[in-house]
């Protein structure tokens, strides 16, 4: 089937930047994927299909979890994020494990009808985040609340870092490593050793061998990207071997009209451009419905025939122009490239973070989830 806007996956790009996060790891320690958002809006099912090496699989929500086995993959899957009460019993009865921090889940789970299958729970540490997760102080009772609990198996124990990744100072990251391992210690006395300690995101796993503990829980990495600058610069101040990640997304459309309009004219909502001289210009059916963000009109460019093209007037919701007075032959249907590379030519999801005012995390995230992803 035949797109007018689409996204394209290197075949051998996910494998290869989850090798670069193993890269750092001791022996036995195993990688949960995190595929959350439609693998970061690069296809959920085309990016599960790419990792055939990772052992588990991470997402948000039970709908997430619901579809990743309606793929077909039976690795054990970790809900992140919250499950409705009325839902737990859809996420046991599927194999999920889940994420818990709240009593009330606890008690909910405990009330399940006999017979149901037990849980499989992994309890998360806020240790400094303040997001989810259960306060140091209150984890000795947590843990004995499920202890409590008939139906359950505590087989992990996690965190989530707060700021490992937007600075080159890591005094906070290195305090909530304390308060974990104090935690962990926590844990092991009440409960005993859990086999499934987690709490390498990419920025961790590339920085601190100490956060890899039994499993890799990395997300941004897997698509090629970065968490951000200051990771790339703490990691290559620690000497030795840097990540060498490829990037596994491009994002193209097509030209769907070429004209040529004179001197003096507007273009686009608002009038926000006017050309400078005669102008041959470009329509892109691509607008901030399928995630091109309205930030970047007058500020980007995109790739025709190896020669950068800049977006020219707002962007709409469904269209965007661009200029090709500087492209030689560009024509009708000549493939466009938003995201991704063009002869000599690159826009990275980086570039297109600082025209939109955002981060790389923002950039493919937001693809439409209804443009298809082919792998090439």
């Amino acid at each position: 089937m035949s797109s007018l806007v689409w996204v394209e996956i290197d075949r051998d790009a996910p494998e290869h930047n989850l090798r670069q996060l193993r890269a750092g790891s001791a022996a036995g320690v195993i990688a949960c994927a995190v595929v959350k958002s439609n693998a970061y809006g690069h296809g959920a099912a085309q990016i599960a299909s790419l990792l055939p090496s990772a052992e588990w699989f991470g997402v948000n929500s039970l709908e997430e979890g619901l579809e990743l086995r309606s793929f077909g993959i039976t690795r054990p899957i970790i809900l992140l994020g919250h499950v409705p009460l009325s839902e737990l019993r859809s996420a046991v009865d599927a194999d999920l494990r889940l994420t818990v921090y709240n009593r009330e889940t606890i008690a909910a789970l405990d009330s399940l009808p006999a017979g149901a299958p037990a849980a499989k729970l992994h309890v998360k540490v806020d240790t400094g985040t303040a997001r989810q997760g259960v306060l140091p102080e209150d984890l000795e009772g947590f843990l004995e609340l499920v202890k409590g609990c008939r139906a359950v198996t505590l087989e992990g124990l996690s965190t989530h870092f707060a700021n490992i990744e937007d600075t080159t100072n890591h005094a906070y990251a290195e305090m909530q490593i304390r308060r974990f391992n104090a935690a962990l210690a926590t844990t092991e006395r009440v409960v005993g050793r859990l086999p499934f300690i987690h709490t390498a995101c990419t920025a961790a796993a590339i920085l601190f061998s100490s956060t890899h503990f039994t499993m890799l829980r990395s997300g941004i990495g897997l698509y090629g990207m970065w968490p951000s600058r200051e990771t790339m610069i703490s990691a290559r101040e620690k000497g030795g071997a840097v990540a060498q990640f490829r990037p596994a997304l491009s994002w193209k459309t097509k030209i769907v009209q070429v004209k040529t309009i004179p001197e003096g004219s507007f273009v686009g909502y608002g009038c926000s451009y006017r050309t400078m001289r005669k102008t041959v210009l470009g329509v892109l059916p691509v607008g901030y419905a399928d995630g091109y963000d309205r930030a970047m009109g007058n500020r980007a460019y995109v790739l025709v025939r190896g020669r950068r093209a800049p977006v020219i007037g707002r962007i709409c919701m469904n269209l965007c122009m661009v200029d090709l007075t500087d492209v030689p032959g560009a024509r009708l249907e000549d493939e466009v490239v938003l995201l991704g590379k063009s002869g000599d030519e690159q826009i990275s999801a980086e570039t297109m973070a600082e025209w939109a005012g955002t981060i790389n995390y923002e950039v493919v995230t937001r693809i439409s989830p209804l443009l298809p992803r082919r792998i090439v």
